[in-house]
């Protein structure tokens, strides 16, 4: 189980320098309640905590769906068909991404950026951190990815943990932005977006082996936790 979280955290480290573009200007322009170093720190560390926290609350939220296939037998499956989504959303980008343009989905995350607005007009601790809150509902691929692997451990609270624990990989990289602001050149940023499709076909290979019960410890095991629960329930 340790590796599990560590595979995580690792996903949320080298996935945290594409964030770099995506939340990199958010994460520069938090709401201070002075210049002071004390002051900085404690606000990029709020914040910071904010996702964490909104993504482990994600990794719960899944953790149920995750559970619920585990007791009815269909774990393997469910990492299967989570690691054929995560090939389709990279394969067909455009049709993955239909859902996003619903009405509903629109004005939720219109919602979001507009409760943020407001917040970034206010200077205390109270809001940076649910800055971070809301920054965690933000439309995210990296998290999506994340979340898939949460929901492939049938756990409510491994799931919340393993969440966690890419949300603690992602720090490094954010805290040096809020501190040094955006050192990494534009042009090392494209050769990472250019690699990132395939960090997350890794991830979804990884679900199907699981999925596959090959007999390989740690990475694809032949009996699943909750298979013996089930069959014993039936």
């Amino acid at each position: 189980m340790t590796a599990l979280f560590l595979g995580a955290f690792i996903i949320g480290a080298l996935g945290s320098i594409h964030c770099v573009g995506m939340c990199g200007p958010l994460a520069l322009s938090l709401p201070l309640v002075n210049n002071g170093r004390k002051s900085k720190t404690v606000s990029i560390l709020l914040y910071n905590t904010g996702r964490v926290v909104t993504y482990s609350f994600f990794g719960a939220l899944f953790g149920i769906i995750g559970k619920t296939f585990s007791l009815f037998g269909y774990q393997q499956w469910l990492s299967i068909s989570l690691g054929a989504l995560i090939i389709l959303f990279l394969i067909l980008p455009k049709k993955s991404k239909v859902f996003e343009k619903t009405n509903i989905i629109i004005h939720f995350f219109y919602k979001v950026r507009t409760r943020l607005g407001k917040l970034f007009q206010k200077r205390n601790y109270k809001s940076v951190f649910f800055i971070g809150l809301l920054n965690g509902l933000l439309p995210c691929g990296l998290v999506y990815m994340a979340v898939a692997g949460a929901v492939a451990t049938a756990s409510i609270v491994n799931s919340s943990l393993f969440m966690a624990s890419f949300g603690l990989g992602t720090f490094p990289m954010m805290i040096s932005v809020s501190y040094f602001g955006s050192f990494i050149s534009l042009t090392a940023r494209q050769k990472i977006k250019v690699a990132y499709p395939y960090l997350m076909f890794i991830m979804a290979f990884l679900l199907i082996v699981r999925g596959l019960g090959l007999g390989i410890p740690y990475i694809s095991p032949a009996n699943f936790p909750n298979m013996s629960h089930a069959i014993l329930c039936h």
